[in-house]
């Protein structure tokens, strides 16, 4: 097309209009070549398979090792996938055995890794806290049952990967809790020890022993004074009979004399004042009164054998003192005795007093240093009835893990077996081809537009001539309008 100038939907219209056999010659012969080419090139076979996540039989067991199933995945996709694993798949298939001698293991593990694809199940919106649900595997060889096999022992090598995984994530677990379980039950035994050393060394000051010391305490001051009392009553007692034996011996000593003693019948008035005066304290059961009243009956006896005897000769001189003299030595001595072992109880209730004042004194020292102690002690038995129940909870895991009750990998989709081939797709390589027709059609029209010099319209005139068109001649045409190759004739511009 000799003029330059812009073209219209028109022109492109028309363009097309007079160039449609090119368009269509090409995209036939680029669709067939395309469709044709699939003969030629090597087939590929593609196995696939589907593996899903399936969780625990028995969801009331909580997992001790919480690992997150996509990053597990990632792992052993990794693992699978090298050298190591890949390389035992190459011989065992006996695959590229034209190139095993000269090419480099890596390279031909290279090829296998590529492959193999391995494609995680993206999860639904409403279980995407869930994790990963699953995963498909692929395997895309020239042999259908080489593809099928491979993707068959990839597979495997997941699954067995994935129980061996978590058993051995179990064990360990199980092994360092068992470890910092012993470590815990010997500071356990520690801190037991030192809250039983503790409460043997203070004991009776404990703070559960206040109340019992503080009744032991009140027990102790009413005793303290009924020893008091009683130690008070006895001394005067023993003062009572000392004065008695003083004027006994006095009136024994006259006798032995010759001299008048007092009568006995003073001894007796003397008795009953003292009778008539501890009465007025006392009752009549009470230990002096009642002593009392011996010692006047028995003086009372005494003044009336002196009665008897009046008017006779004295007595010569006694060898021994009078059996109530003597009487009245014992009792003193018994009230000596009584004396010192009142004084010893005494001391000895003012020692336990003390003893327990001290204890008393002592408890909120005490509480403070054992509430210490049994915190530390309660801690230790916290931290070991935790371990001692992870420990339990890793011990199923593991159990479970062993009979394969746990979050494993389960097969859904066995490895299919391709009756077709994944490449070439005739289908594909025919669009291809039809594609590629087309560009090439419209390329060449490109190229036959821009070596066209003929004009066609007025305005390709005024491009042409940079003149305005004044008229415009039609083409003659025959009577039937038409040329005389049956096609309607264009106008024939004119400037």
């Amino acid at each position: 097309m000799a003029p330059q100038r812009e073209l219209t939907t028109e022109d492109y219209i028309n363009i097309l209009r007079r160039r449609w056999p090119i368009i269509a010659i090409l995209a036939v012969v680029g669709g067939g070549f395309g469709f044709g080419a699939t003969n030629f090139l090597p087939k590929r076979y593609t196995s696939e398979t589907l593996v899903l996540v399936e969780q625990p039989t028995i969801s009331n067991i909580p997992q001790v090792v919480s690992s997150n199933t996509s990053e597990r995945f990632a792992s052993m996709q990794q693992q699978i996938l090298s050298r190591s694993r890949l390389e035992p798949v190459i011989h065992q298939f006996n695959l590229y055995s034209e190139d095993v001698n000269r090419v480099p293991m890596e390279d031909l593990v290279g090829r296998l890794r590529t492959a193999i694809n391995v494609t995680p199940v993206q999860p639904m919106a409403q279980t995407r806290a869930e994790g990963l649900p699953g995963f498909t595997i692929s395997v895309t060889f020239s042999e259908p049952n080489t593809a099928q096999q491979i993707c068959s022992t990839v597979t495997s090598m997941f699954e067995e990967e994935d129980l061996k995984t978590q058993q051995d994530k179990a064990k360990l677990a199980t092994n360092f809790l068992v470890k910092q379980l012993e470590e815990a039950k010997a500071k356990l035994d520690e801190q037991d020890a030192r809250l039983a050393a503790f409460q043997r060394g203070h004991l009776g000051s404990l703070p559960d022993d206040r109340t019992t010391n503080l009744n032991v305490l009140g027990g102790l001051a009413s005793q303290l004074d009924a020893t008091t009392q009683a130690l008070s009553r006895t001394q005067q007692d023993k003062t009572f009979a000392e004065s008695s034996l003083a004027q006994q011996l006095e009136a024994w000593q006259a006798t032995l004399d010759g001299r008048n003693p007092e009568t006995y019948e003073q001894q007796v008035a003397t008795l009953e004042a003292q009778l008539a005066a501890l009465k007025s304290k006392y009752t009549d059961d009470h230990p002096d009164v009642v002593k009392l009243k011996r010692d006047l009956a028995a003086a009372r006896k005494m003044a009336e054998a002196n009665d008897q005897g009046t008017g006779a000769e004295k007595p010569a001189k006694a060898a021994a003192e009078p059996s109530q003299i003597q009487a009245l030595r014992a009792q003193i001595h018994q009230y000596d005795s009584l004396i010192q072992e009142q004084t010893a109880q005494q001391e000895e209730i003012r020692r336990r007093i003390a003893t327990y004042q001290a204890r008393v004194e002592s408890t909120p020292a005490v509480e403070q240093e054992q509430r210490e102690l049994t915190r530390d002690y309660q801690t230790a038995v916290e931290g070991y009835n935790d371990l001692l129940k992870r420990r339990d909870q890793a011990q199923m895991g593991s159990d479970l893990q062993q009979q394969q009750q746990g979050e494993q990998f389960r097969v859904l989709d066995p490895a299919s077996l391709p009756d077709k081939p994944s490449f070439p797709d005739p289908m594909k390589f025919g669009l291809g081809g039809f594609g590629g027709g087309v560009a090439c059609a419209l390329g060449l029209i490109l190229l036959l537009e821009m070596r066209d010099t003929s004009v066609r319209s007025d305005k390709d005139v005024e491009a042409l001539l940079h003149l305005p068109v004044l008229a415009v001649v039609p083409a003659l045409a025959s009577l039937s309008g038409k040329g005389k190759t049956g096609m309607p004739l264009e106008p024939v511009a004119q400037a």
